[in-house]
């Protein structure tokens, strides 16, 4: 054979290799563009699940009939976690509804799971200043053959095997830093207490949603119950009217006037109970029960309120910022932050650790037919080495410049936390304060109201009085009745909202 002809040969299985490569490459990409039969086939047609050719074809939308954009149903998606066992004969109270708020409320149970990760991340930090010691096991077979010309032998191959087991124990460990594995955890630890603090902020918050949901629907109640009291009041006012149009002193346009009210007055009830359902299921959402969830609720509207002082006092502001766990855990992200910064200083210095290995190998080597060679050793090594970075094209420089800007952004933030929490603190207090003062003044609207109302019905049915002149005063108690229910409840959110933002909504309020 020619040298030509060697290198032919040698040209044909190389451009053979490249053909192969170039064909397997083509098929896998020609694998991965076919997965786009998965995906929508055009920004205008819905998508529909990919079926094979063999299987039975779906219905395609029609232009006739209009694109359906409809998905697939899931069962699985409409598995609902079970509610709590509520009993059927039994009116809860606001204190039993947070109770059960805390427990089946999702957001508490999120709450609960960062703050688990927030802890597992500290741990994890913590867990770098101690040795890392792992097991490795290599093994291996190999054969080879090898034709050779021996003299008296003529032509002939030599097999060679080997094969061998290498166990090993190594050992690595970083035995100094210079403070920067140090600096991280006590960061993991400022965001842990954090993330501890929003746990507590979370079932506060539930506290006051549950509250607030308590109250509205308590509200929404007690419109019902005006409502209808005032539909009651226009049929009173209606069968007075006909009452006198039967002795033949009224007149068709006041029987008219009458009937408008009524429907009037019937509308206002309806509606008023619409918005009694959609509190109702406001209350079931902030428990965090399912919406077919069949619960009593007593709601107490007669609740007394009581004043407050004129100003709220600056030490009841300091003390309300120092249990805020928005203020207490903006504060740990502050201090995070600056451990950030004393890590990135850290990468500036020189690195010491620690690596070692303890191993045992095991070979045996074989030709043809002689004898197997075996050798087994036990090779160890223990080594102490120093690592400096020396240039980074400024990646350090730029890591610390960064960690000083969170720095100053978290003190930033944290002082705007605290100017806002002192305004809403003391914008709440002010606004407890008018809604006290509108309880009382509607207090005395309603009275007012009343006595008007009364007398104007008894003046229309001695004659002395107009249709309008009562009908005018029952819309004016109905308007006063329903003013004071808003300024009860509006008080009653207030204060609910003043003792949320001092961090005092720590407990459901006792039965």
């Amino acid at each position: 054979m020619t040298v030509t002809t060697l290198f032919n040969f040698s040209m044909y299985r190389s451009t053979c290799r490249v053909a192969a490569v170039t064909v397997l490459s083509v098929l896998v990409q020609a694998c991965a563009t076919d997965a786009l039969k998965n995906a929508p086939q055009a920004a205008d047609k819905p998508w529909q699940p990919f079926v094979e050719q063999d299987a039975t074809p779906q219905t395609k939308p029609t232009a006739s009939k209009g694109l359906d954009f409809s998905v697939p149903a899931n069962s699985r998606v409409s598995q609902i976690r079970p509610a709590p066992v509520l009993l059927s004969d039994h009116s809860y109270s606001l204190y039993e509804l947070i109770d059960i708020a805390q427990r089946e409320n999702p957001s508490t149970r999120l709450a609960w799971n960062t703050a688990r990760q927030a802890a597992l991340t500290q741990g994890m930090v913590e867990a770098t200043f101690l040795p890392i010691i792992s097991a490795r096991v290599i093994g291996g077979w190999g054969h080879s053959r090898s034709p050779i010309n021996l003299p008296f032998m003529g032509e002939t191959d030599i097999n060679v095997r080997a094969q061998g087991v290498v166990p090993a124990l190594a050992l690595e460990w970083l035995l100094f830093d210079f403070g920067q594995r140090r600096a991280l955890a006590a960061g993991a630890g400022h965001l842990s207490d954090a993330a501890n603090v929003l746990f507590n902020a979370a079932h506060q918050k539930v506290i006051r949603d549950v509250t607030h949901s308590y109250y509205q629907y308590g509200l929404s109640r007690e419109r019902v119950r005006i409502t209808e009291q005032s539909y009651r009041n226009a049929q009173q006012v209606a069968q007075a009217v006909q009452e006198r149009y039967q002795a033949g002193v009224g007149t068709s346009v006041e029987s008219a006037i009458a009937t408008q009210h009524v429907a009037q007055a019937r509308l206002r009830k309806v509606t008023a109970e619409g918005v009694h359902t959609t509190a109702y299921q406001n209350v079931l959402a902030a428990v965090g029960l399912p919406g077919n969830s069949q619960i009593a609720l007593s709601t107490q509207m007669s609740r007394p309120l009581e004043h407050i002082s004129a100003e709220l006092a600056d030490e009841a502001i300091e003390q309300a910022l120092s249990q805020r766990p928005d203020v207490l855990a903006s504060y740990s992200a502050l201090q995070a932050a600056q451990e950030g910064v004393k890590a990135a200083e850290a990468e500036f210095a020189p690195k010491v650790f620690v690596a070692g290995v303890v191993a045992h190998t095991r070979s045996e080597f074989g030709v043809n037919n002689l004898p197997d060679w075996q050798r087994r050793s036990f090779p160890s090594a223990l080594m102490v080495g120093l690592n400096l970075p020396i240039f980074d094209s400024g990646l350090r420089a730029a890591r610390l410049k960064d960690a000083q800007i969170s720095v100053s952004k978290a003190e930033d933030m944290f002082q705007k936390l605290q100017q806002d929490a002192m305004r809403e603190m003391i914008a709440m207090h002010s606004l407890l304060r008018s809604a006290l003062a509108a309880y009382q003044a509607a207090g005395e609207l309603e009275q007012a109201a009343q006595i008007a109302y009364d007398a104007a019905l008894d003046a229309y049915k001695y004659g002395v009085g107009t249709i309008t002149l009562a009908h005018e005063a029952s819309s004016g108690l109905l308007d006063a009745q329903l003013a004071r229910a808003d300024a009860h409840v509006a008080a009653l959110n207030a204060a609910a909202d003043l003792a949320f933002l001092m961090g005092e909504m720590t407990s459901a309020p006792q039965p």
